[in-house]
């Protein structure tokens, strides 16, 4: 790192804190534009703030992590998420838009009634904004403190220090902007970070050490390219991403919609929801959230990935657990004067938006849900903004000691995967089955994390453990539905004539409710979800051919793309 770097770097923050100064005064006038950007969010800038945030410090290293162990394939990870975020496209982003709520929790009160309804909203409020969010910040901070030893030689007893004054800086600009200086700066990071990455994997691909495409296929065993799993009886391949049939179902026909994880929950949600919530108006929600998901899973991957694979070649000797971290010895060791600063900020750029968002999203829980719900509840607005300033600040000391517990990034992901087991079938049928009621989001909850200490004690492993999770949870949750009380029907009254969802599980409500015109057109719906997939892995995989240089699959892909575009864009056109 020479001078122009530093004075990179240093010019990248002076110019996020201007972003945060310029949009103090507008986030000060009340919580809807402290958290809700005043409900006028145009969709690129919304959809733009979704990747951002889901471009984070960790992500490139993760990555890496999962192609040095199983090859390109190893992302079906996370890849098998984009079944659920476009369901969540084109069934929920209207609705979350319509709801006219301020956070996703709050959607407790609206939907269900009684006791349990308000014990669900303060419980989710702490367990989201707090024990989960917490997780999240950890591991991005953990990602952070790898990339400064990596880059800057910190020694691992100090560099938590570091760390800690990045977070700083984020939540003073994060609590000093609201929402709005969340969103605008996210825009301006994703952009620098996107660069940077695209630059690091140009050099990297081209250095003498790797000689191009040809030259790392020439080097690496050939599964290692293959996109998509092994699908065998054993369990093992010699490295590859194998999968047994049941692992397989499991990635592939089970994770997406039944297992909650932020940024991706089934039905959409945390900081996803609060953007769509954010939007201009229902049309700006979809057209954001389809944004999100093709950047996200179509447009962002491939330079980490050629990264990762280059880091096989360049540093083969790394352990199991330090995979991730050949990732940041490839931006030491390769970039040139001005470039390294370039991406050191870009990392701080991925690093910062998703702290942000973190940080407004987790404190909007924890003063609107909890907080403004069961402590202060007729305070004046600058009261709670002035709270929430202060949560804020709170929330990142915490999570700078949780990140002293975090070892493994992508174990953070399947852990938090598994906490989550069994509740996303509920998160979908509360808004399409008039029946759901609060019990059985509570008691999905709740049964993961007593059923994951018994099966861990015999030895069952990721993702095999989601069978168990998922089949326990929904048999607890369905028999909890039948077993108490529904929500009373003054409640369901009231949501369907706000939300109208339509749809045969409402039936029993829309019959009372003749003059509320819900919702039709389930199968133009489904259509577009089908399409949304294939469009969006068309995208990714016709990307990777072109890259690998298989040129008449790109055709393939790029027809299917194509056609895939014109059907959505058809059917959106439709759309007041």
């Amino acid at each position: 790192m020479q001078t122009l770097d530093y004075i990179i770097i240093v010019s990248y923050f002076f110019f996020s804190f201007g972003i945060a100064i310029y949009y103090y005064k507008r986030s000060s006038k009340n919580m809807n534009e402290f958290f809700l950007s005043g409900r006028n969010l145009p969709w690129y800038l919304a959809g733009l703030s979704m990747v951002a945030t889901t471009f984070a410090a960790d992500t490139p290293l993760a990555v890496t992590e999962l192609v040095t162990k199983n090859g390109i394939a190893g992302n079906w990870l996370w890849w098998n998420f984009a079944f659920g975020g476009l369901l969540t496209v084109f069934f929920f982003a209207k609705l979350w838009r319509r709801a006219g709520i301020m956070t996703e929790v709050e959607f407790a009160e609206i939907r269900y009634s009684g006791k349990p309804a308000k014990f669900l909203r303060g419980f989710r409020a702490l367990y989201l904004g707090l024990f989960i969010n917490l997780i999240i910040m950890g591991w991005v901070n953990k990602a952070m403190a790898t990339i400064l030893m990596g880059m800057f030689g910190i020694p691992e007893s100090e560099v938590l220090f570091y760390v800690f004054g990045c977070m700083i800086f984020v939540a003073v600009y994060s609590a000093i902007s609201g929402l709005w200086g969340v969103v605008v700066t996210d825009a301006f990071q994703f952009f620098i970070a996107m660069a940077g990455s695209i630059i690091l994997a140009i050099i990297v691909l081209n250095s003498s050490q790797i000689g191009g495409i040809a030259g790392l296929q020439s080097k690496l065993p050939k599964f290692v390219f293959d996109f998509f799993p092994n699908i065998t009886d054993v369990t093992s391949l010699g490295g590859a991403f194998s999968l047994t049939v049941a692992s397989f179902l499991a990635y592939i026909g089970i994770i997406w919609w039944a297992s909650w994880y932020p940024g991706a929950e089934p039905g959409g949600g945390g900081y996803v929801a609060q953007r769509m919530m954010s939007a201009k108006d229902e049309k700006h929600s979809l057209y954001a959230t389809l944004f999100f998901q093709i950047t996200h899973y179509a447009v962002r991957p491939w330079p980490w990935i050629i990264v990762g694979l280059c880091t096989l070649v360049l540093y083969p000797n790394l352990s199991a657990e330090n995979k991730g971290i050949g990732y940041v010895f490839a931006m030491r060791d390769f970039l040139p004067v001005g470039l390294k600063g370039l991406l050191v900020a870009a990392f701080f750029a991925a690093y910062m938006s998703t702290i942000a968002t973190q940080l407004n999203w987790g404190t909007s829980y924890i003063i609107n849900d909890f907080y403004k719900r069961f402590i202060k509840k007729n305070e004046k607005e600058k009261h709670y903004v002035n709270i929430s300033r202060l949560a804020t600040m709170l929330l990142m000391v915490i999570s700078v000691f949780v990140t002293l517990f975090i070892s493994r990034i992508s174990g953070a992901w399947q852990f938090i995967m598994e906490c989550g087991a069994g509740l996303g079938l509920v998160l979908i049928l509360r808004w399409f089955w008039w029946r759901i009621n609060a019990w059985s989001e509570i008691s999905a909850m709740i049964t993961p994390f007593i059923v994951y200490p018994i099966i861990k004690y015999y030895g069952i492993e990721f993702p095999i453990t989601l069978f168990y999770l998922i089949t326990i949870t929904t048999i607890v949750w369905v028999s909890v539905t039948y077993f108490t009380k529904p929500t009373d029907k003054e409640t369901l009254f009231s949501f369907y004539k706000k939300i109208h969802p339509g749809g045969v599980l409402w039936k029993v409500i829309s019959d009372e409710l003749p003059d509320v015109k819900s919702d039709s057109g389930f199968g133009k719906m489904f259509i577009n979800w089908l399409v949304g997939v294939v469009l969006v892995y068309s995208i990714l995989f016709g990307s990777g051919s072109l890259i690998f240089g298989h040129i008449g699959s790109f055709f393939l892909y790029l027809i299917s793309a194509i056609i895939c575009t014109i059907i959505i864009t058809f059917n959106l056109s439709k759309i007041s």
